[in-house]
């Protein structure tokens, strides 16, 4: 065969292999079918910048409720019943939030709460701050860890200054501590729907808080609300009271007021089945005066008998009130909270709910410092400084971080429909020069010392704060993928509810 034949022969070769199908399983690895059908995932950049402009929207929802010019909120549910509130906790529990990173915010404003029970706007305003200033660097792709070190750094130091600035009160001087935890609780008031009985509402509250033990549990202060009259006539008793109408024959001509009264705690049904439950509260109630609970009167000695100081039944708005004072077992008291609206009442209960919180701290807590922004605008400023003293990355991000802190005095000054840019100047200014407790005079439209205006709040508060939002922020950062799984009940049991007999249930044989 010579060359011309060979060349014809591998052609029509090659031309026969081109035509044969070829397996696609040769050319491409079989895929690995990892999760559920329908399972949506996102991942990357893309999803770390959603997750951002998802707290960015939590936070308009509260920005404009914070400081004394804040506006209030009206929530309506889902059966129509309608909440007024500027309390952020309160506000973010009522949105039903579904975005999984967004609920972070919702969960520190709840913990804030918890724990200190004022600065939940303040709060989640710093973790969505905090990550619209790192959203450009996040979006140059600088990587999340970085930025997460740099963020705890920047809190430590700043957890370090106010521990370092903050003024401590002698607990030694009674009168000067109660007038720290008036000032202290007024503050908390200040922002809310009371602002206007600040004092008449601070007394109370520090009378409430004294008059309790040691532990000062909340569960010890109770809080009745009786609809109509002024917020003025609320008042604070200091034992046991709860409404309780006394209706046998003859009543009206039995006396109304007993001092240092013998009282049996008789668990035994002496009214009518539908009083039933009143008369358990109140054996509840009474514990407090000592002695212990009997279930039968044929045994009534002196030393099962509870005692108190005072007993007498008073009329409050339209209901009749027992009131129990001075019980010896129990330190008590009970706050009756008076006022138009039921909605109104139950805001003046959530705003004494955050000032009794307050004064528990500032008891427990003896330092201070000034709100108003002026210990933000410090922290800012100090680390500010320190920025400049390290090299690299983190000096930019450090320095984001107190950018970030401003939004506590600009929002306040938004809120107030003043010039915040002007007013931060003036700040940035004042403490550059060491004018350390400068923040926003809200009435003067101005800066001042707000330490010496007595705008004070328990350095926890700020703390807290701090740590809850950095935490929040970092948590936020440090997620770069999500996973939703479809709805468990796609691969549920087949057949399912509502087939055949009886509807899934056991059937009697």
């Amino acid at each position: 065969m010579d060359a011309a034949d060979r060349c014809e022969q591998i052609i029509s070769l090659l031309t026969l292999s081109s035509c044969l199908p070829v397996s696609p399983s040769l050319l491409q690895p079989t895929p690995v079918i990892l999760l559920k059908e329908g399972t949506d995932t996102s991942q990357g950049i893309p999803q770390l910048i959603s997750n951002i402009n998802a707290c960015q929207v939590i936070s308009e929802a509260v920005r404009t409720t914070l400081g004394p010019r804040g506006m209030d909120k009206l929530m309506v549910d889902s059966r129509g019943k309608a909440t007024i509130s500027n309390d952020g906790a309160t506000i973010l529990k009522l949105l039903d939030v579904v975005h999984p990173a967004a609920k972070t915010l919702v969960d520190i404003a709840r913990s804030q709460d918890a724990e200190v029970g004022d600065g939940t706007t303040s709060v989640t305003l710093l973790a969505a701050e905090f990550l619209k200033q790192l959203k450009p660097y996040v979006e140059e792709g600088l990587h999340p860890q970085t930025i997460i070190r740099a963020f705890r750094t920047a809190t430590n130091l700043a957890v370090s200054k106010i521990k370092e600035i903050a003024v401590s009160v002698k607990k030694d001087d009674k009168q000067e501590q109660r007038e720290l935890l008036e000032k202290c609780a007024a503050t908390a008031l200040n922002s809310k729907l009371i602002a206007g009985q600040k004092d008449f509402f601070s007394k109370m509250v520090v009378d409430a808080v004294m008059s309790l033990d040691e532990l000062m549990s909340l569960k010890m202060i109770g809080i009745k609300k009786v609809q109509g009259g002024a917020l003025e006539e609320s008042q604070l008793v200091s034992g046991v009271a709860f409404k309780k109408t006394f209706s046998y024959a003859g009543f009206e001509m039995q006396p109304k007021r007993y001092e240092n009264p013998k009282i049996a705690l008789l668990n035994v049904e002496l009214e009518l089945k539908a009083e039933k439950d009143n008369a358990e509260v109140r054996v509840k109630s009474v514990e407090a005066c000592g002695g212990s609970i009997q279930t039968s009167v044929g045994a009534m000695t002196n030393d099962v008998l509870g005692q108190c100081e005072l007993f007498e039944e008073v009329q409050v708005g339209g209901e009749r009130y027992n009131f129990f004072k001075g019980c010896p077992k129990a330190k008590t008291c009970t706050i009756i909270l008076r006022g138009g609206a039921e909605q109104f009442t139950e805001e003046t209960e959530r705003s004494l709910h955050d000032a009794i919180m307050i004064v528990r701290r500032a008891i427990k807590n003896d330092s201070v410092v000034a709100g108003g922004g002026a210990i933000e605008m410090e922290l800012s400023k100090y680390l500010r400084d320190y920025s400049r003293t390290i090299p690299g990355k983190q000096q930019l991000l450090i320095g984001a971080y107190a950018k970030a802190l401003e939004i506590i005095p600009r929002q306040l000054c938004d809120n107030a429909g003043f010039d915040a840019t002007n007013i931060l100047n003036k700040l940035r200014a004042k403490h550059a020069q060491g004018g350390m407790w400068y923040g926003v005079d809200i009435n003067n439209e101005d800066i001042a010392d707000n330490f010496v205006a007595c705008v004070w709040e328990p350095s926890i508060v700020r703390i807290n704060a701090l740590t809850a939002a950095s935490e929040a922020a970092c948590l936020i950062l440090s997620v770069d993928e999500t996973i939703k799984n479809p709805r468990s009940s796609v691969d549920g049991p087949p057949g399912g509810a509502g087939r055949g007999r009886g509807r899934g249930r056991p059937h009697a044989h």
